[in-house]
């Protein structure tokens, strides 16, 4: 047993010890500015468009960490100065890094992450990009219409003859499944079930579940004709996406946050769906995707 016992601790060093290599690896030689991206396709276009923004407006080299991790993993190497910049959603800094209580206005929210941010952990909170992403409870568009549901109020008579099917963490956060329940008073014919979140738009589609939580900006709700319930009691958090930024790197940098402050207010939920949409349902190039977008902001110096 001891053995075992050493040959796994040994096995985890190991492990440890081949991630950060990997890490370093990564970043030999790497740009003036390490821009990273959470592990979905929202977060991959939006590192991009910082990082094509930065190179683009300023003479900074900008390295790429798409996929980094969730939250607490891009969080934890901001804090440990791996990355420099990411876009995170403020309502989860707001509860998940600062364990604050939901408030639902959005600007009283970023003001106190702002604030928080840069004394607790010297970072740097921007400009809304202009969008927010928040969780959203979908159906499929023929219920909606069948049964004339628009809000997750009126869904809530009918969740019992219903199956809901959520993501792990949706069920477990504290901004999650319970206090949403709890709130709406939602009750399945079954318990829900815990689901990829890759699978969710099949599972609602092939009716193997009728409800799902989904993000607002999800480019498969039009293409699929669902239908986004309407928070009518206003449970869910502001999720607005807002660059965070080490402020060592903007000192450093002045031009890095001209560059940034270009990108306040230009998204809308709609051009994010729209986005997320040309990535996941037609399959183009996320660089070649955002630089068009750029363009079309007039962000681009190019013609």
């Amino acid at each position: 047993m001891k053995r075992l016992l050493g040959l796994c601790l040994l096995s985890f060093v190991l492990a440890i010890a081949i991630a950060s290599c990997n890490f370093n690896a990564t970043n030999s030689g790497a740009g003036d500015i390490v821009v990273a991206s959470k592990d979905f396709t929202e977060q991959d276009i939006l590192g991009e468009l910082l990082a094509q923004q930065i190179e683009d407006t300023t003479d900074l080299t900008v390295t790429r960490r798409p996929r980094l991790g969730g939250t607490f993993v891009c969080h934890s190497a901001i804090l440990a100065g791996q990355i420099d910049a990411y876009i995170e959603y403020t309502g989860t800094a707001f509860t998940g890094i600062l364990k604050q209580e939901k408030i639902d206005d959005s600007q009283v929210v970023y003001e106190k992450l702002k604030q928080a941010y840069a004394e607790q952990f010297n970072l740097e909170v921007m400009p809304s990009l202009g969008f927010e992403n928040t969780f959203a409870m979908i159906i499929r568009g023929e219920d909606a219409r069948r049964f004339n549901i628009q809000t997750l109020s009126e869904a809530a008579k009918y969740t019992p003859q219903w199956r809901g099917g959520f993501g792990y963490e949706f069920l477990e956060r504290e901004d999650g499944f319970p206090g949403l329940a709890k709130t709406y008073n939602l009750r399945f014919a079954r318990p829900p079930l815990i689901m990829d979140l890759g699978l969710i738009y099949r599972a609602l589609i092939q009716k193997q579940v009728d409800m799902v939580a989904g993000n607002s900006t999800d480019g498969q709700i039009s293409r699929l004709g669902l239908v986004v319930l309407e928070d009518d009691k206003q449970y869910f958090p502001p999720y607005e996406a807002a660059p965070i930024v080490r402020k060592e790197s903007l000192e450093k940098y002045p031009q890095l946050r001209v560059a940034i402050n270009q990108l306040a207010g230009q998204i809308t939920a709609d051009e994010m769906r729209e986005l997320n949409n040309l990535v996941e349902g037609e399959l183009q190039d996320i660089k070649t995707v955002v630089r068009e977008f750029r363009k079309s902001q007039g962000l681009s110096s190019e013609k």
